[in-house]
């Protein structure tokens, strides 16, 4: 059965079932018709539901039964079971995967490397190759043996042409052609290879064996542009005869593309009548492949489309396997947004900081997904969010406006420049199907995490503290392993979902209040969180050495509660002040900061909204409580999540101990130091050039908070003339000449107007140099920032949204705060005299240092 053909089922079973609910409702039900009419759509769409997941069950049982047990030497491509998928290779798995999804693959076989000893079959597995080559060859076709290396065909690596690939085999032939395969694995080209992309080759080569496609045309099309990312094309090459011309370069080929949404086809007029199958069969491949854009081997028989190989397009890969650099906007042109990620990420991030989240996300973390491509991602070592992804699991409507559905999420990412474009991506309505129905997967997790919200900030902080004495004290690398899968990942995947489940999805309150009562009395009664919630966990650690310098709380009890906090708490490699609390600092601070006139600005705006709106004010004030109390919950949550941040640290910090490797440790991958525990050492070749890059990752200035389209860190580094604020591919990326307007405008983050004297800081190291009254002006904040506050006149960030912390605390702090500015830092100096205005958003310049 195919794909087509369970799709069909699927929508056949649940589009009977909500006849099966709402046709006894009507019949039986002695609700009025006015209540029946609502009733019955519910009642329809919940049948629905219900007959999707039904079907899918079923259909998922009978997919596994038909497969083949796992432990066989070989398997068909249609029988191999996800069990075997790695041992059979990319080339294997890819082809396995396409067939049993009904996609258009010549039929044949995967030889797994436990089919041989040496470079020889066993005797059973050749007895059992030569009954499935026989059914191959009925008609007395040929075959195609081609290797199938565990590390081929990946994102990393390609092999083109570095195995031997045997055509025209006739059956009795098909042993000797296996044995040359397996014997090119030895060559220097392919030591060679392997070494320079970092992959390892082992022993365990498998083997494909295809019939062989007689073609008409044959060639390779990516399914977006290698060279520039785009994904609304796809690109494609043919030759006349079989594809090996054409890869091998002895044959010049015909360039054709798609338009990717629709399917547009522009090319040699010999390929337009199979123009139209090609483009679907290569769209549904790399739906089913989920790797991201495909560099696929097709062939044209008459009127027949193969797919005979499909593979990653190494050149979008965002990871080199050697020196750990990381960059994801490379696979394809989407927006990204570091706003609300970098607050809590200063600092280019180790690699075992950036592979334990996505260690989380494939192990049953809160994995988003869009064709393939995840919601979060990583560009010079630190974090990003993929707009483009979050905007398509929105629904089909995104597709029309994506702008205006991006004005629902302005609270988290902030304001969208005009010149940046949303690229989407190129998803059919079966796609935004598929995802829909995979996202459904975590709403159970995600609600079931809601729930436990208070007893996940309660429980905490005894459980974190007795896993770190279990570290401290376990001396065994296994022991250790085992600890991290029993305890300390399952209460750190449970963090991540804790963090999701209290993250809102969207902010309307800020736009009815802007509506009602202008901009200025809705950023007030916006601002007033820890008013109406109670404490905000983001105010502790300033609040709390305040009260140690005061003689109210003491240094221990400081560190108890607050010293997992700090500056760049997100990253692994970072101290916690509470493994060495000499360092804790606790200086009375200049209080510039006035709560008093904050409360006074909020109990004026309320009356104000109460008078102009009578009818509506109650129902908005309730809003603005609840809107409070989750914001005060996301950052209760946020703070318990960093306390399980400390946990991974002690468990990297005692694995280093065990494997005798230092801080280097960091310079691994989770997988890796997992490995490691086991005695794989071999990563540890790489800790010099890791370095390296780590060191470049840390001279490179932030990289742009918006990125569309791929994008290249150190060059634009390298640009004296590079915009700071945002970076658009394809676009003219050199800082704008200067305006004669002298304002910088950006989010009202806390209102208030203010002016001053501007002391730019561009490291927290140099926070002290803040005089109290002075306007700090800074690219981020964070909670490490938050006892500098209160000595502030204003705050002024390029970087911030109006859930940001900079807004956040200032507001509480009664400071005037302009967030998102995007270039502050670049058209502000110190000594400069401004005028801020929190609540329109704007910094004026009154006169240049």
């Amino acid at each position: 059965m195919n794909a087509r053909a369970r799709n069909a089922i699927r929508q056949g079973v649940s589009n009977s079932c909500p006849a099966a609910l709402v046709v006894p409702f009507l019949v039986h039900s002695d609700w009025p018709w006015v209540a029946k009419i609502p009733m019955t759509v519910v009642l329809g769409t919940l049948g629905w539901f219900i007959g999707w997941l039904l079907a899918t069950a079923i259909l998922r049982i009978w997919v596994v039964l038909a497969k083949a047990r796992p432990g066989a030497p070989l398997y068909t491509f249609g029988k191999l079971p996800a069990a075997e998928f790695a041992a059979a290779g990319g080339k294997g798995a890819s082809l396995a995967r396409m067939a049993q999804e009904g996609l258009p693959v010549p039929p044949g076989i995967v030889v797994l490397g436990s089919a041989f000893e040496g470079d020889h079959l066993t005797a059973s597995a050749a007895a059992r190759l030569a009954k499935e080559v026989a059914k191959l060859t009925r008609k007395g076709e040929l075959l195609a043996v081609r290797s199938s290396a565990l590390a081929e065909d990946s994102a990393q690596a390609s092999f083109a042409g570095a195995y031997e690939s045997v055509l025209d085999v006739a059956a009795a032939d098909v042993a000797a052609a296996i044995a040359e395969v397996r014997l090119s694995g030895r060559a220097d080209r392919v030591g060679a290879y392997a070494a320079a992309r970092g992959v390892e080759i082992g022993d365990q080569v498998a083997v494909v064996v295809q019939r062989m496609a007689r073609a008409d045309f044959a060639g390779v099309l990516f399914t977006a542009d290698p060279l520039t990312g785009d994904l609304d094309v796809m690109v494609g090459n043919a030759v006349a005869g079989l594809g090996e011309s054409l890869v091998s370069g002895a044959a010049n080929a015909a360039e054709f593309r798609f338009h990717r949404t629709d399917g547009a086809y522009t090319g040699p007029d010999e390929l337009a009548h199979v123009a139209k199958t090609l483009h679907r069969e290569a769209h549904a491949a790399e739906a089913t492949l989920a790797m991201g854009s495909l560099d696929i081997e097709w062939a044209v028989a008459g009127k027949k489309v193969w797919l005979l190989q499909a593979r990653p397009i190494t050149t979008m890969a965002g990871w080199d396997p050697i020196t750990a650099e990381r960059n994801d906007s490379l696979r394809g042109t989407c927006l990204w947004s570091a706003t609300n990620l970098v607050e809590a990420n200063p600092e280019p991030q180790t690699p075992l900081t950036i592979s334990t989240a996505d260690y989380v996300m494939a192990h049953g973390g809160p994995l988003i997904q869009a064709q393939g491509r995840n919601m979060s991602g990583y560009i010079g070592g630190r974090p990003y969010n993929n707009l483009s992804v979050q905007l398509a699991i929105r629904g089909p409507k995104v597709f029309k406006d994506p702008r205006a559905e991006y004005r629902k999420m302005t609270s988290l990412w902030g304001e969208l420049p005009d010149e940046v474009p949303i690229p989407m991506l190129p998803m059919t309505s079966q796609d935004q199907q598929r995802d829909g129905m995979r996202m459904l997967g975590t709403l159970g997790p995600m609600l079931s995490a809601r729930a436990r919200l208070a007893a996940f900030i309660a429980a905490t902080p005894q459980r974190c503290q007795a896993l770190a004495e279990q570290i401290a004290a376990t001396d065994d690398r296994a022991a250790l392993r085992q600890l991290w899968l029993d305890e300390v990942f399952p209460g750190y995947r449970d963090s991540f979902w804790s963090i999701v489940a209290a993250t809102p999805e969207k902010d309307t309150l800020p736009g009815v209040l802007r509506a009602l009562v202008g901009p200025d009395d809705a950023a007030i009664l916006l601002a007033s969180i820890a008013r109406l919630a109670g404490n905000l966990e983001s105010l502790g650690p300033a609040e709390g050495l305040q009260r140690v310098a005061a003689g109210q709380m003491t240094r221990a009890e400081y560190l108890e509660r607050y010293g997992h906090r700090g500056y760049n708490e997100t990253e692994l490699a970072w101290p916690r002040p509470k493994e060495n609390p000499d360092s804790l600092a606790v200086v009375p601070t200049a209080q510039q900061a006035d709560p008093e006139r904050s409360d006074a600005a909020y109990g004026e705006a309320l009356a104000r909204l109460r008078g102009q709106h009578p009818k509506q004010a109650p129902k908005l004030e309730k809003q603005l409580v609840k809107r409070a109390r989750a914001a005060a919950r996301r950052e209760a949550v946020r703070s318990e999540a960093v306390r399980w941040t400390s946990v991974v640290r002690a468990f990297a910090l005692r694995a280093a101990a065990l494997l005798g490797i230092g801080e280097d440790v960091f310079l691994l991958t989770m997988d890796e130091l997992l490995a490691a525990l086991d005695g794989d050492a071999a990563p540890f070749v790489h800790f010099p050039v890791r370095r390296e890059t780590l060191r470049r990752y840390q001279q490179l200035p932030p990289p742009p908070v918006l990125i569309a389209g791929p994008f290249d860190p150190f060059a634009w580094a390298a640009d004296p003339n590079r915009r700071t604020d945002y970076w658009v591919v394809g676009a003219d990326m050199r800082t704008p000449s200067p305006q004669t307007s002298a304002t910088v405008s950006g989010v009202p983050g806390a209102s208030g107007i203010v002016e001053g004297v501007v002391r730019r800081i561009d490291s927290i190291a140099d926070a002290g140099e803040l005089q109290p009254g002075e306007i700090l002006v800074t690219q981020l904040t964070n909670i490490g920032w938050t006892p500098v506050f209160p000595r502030a006149g204003a705050i002024v960030t390029d970087i911030g949204a109006a859930l940001s912390h900079a807004a956040i605390v200032a507001r509480e702090l009664g400071v005037p705060a302009v967030v998102g500015c995007g270039d502050a830092t670049t058209k502000l100096s110190t000594g400069d005299r401004v005028r801020v205005d929190g609540a329109a958003g704007t910094v004026e310049i009154l006169g240049a240092e």
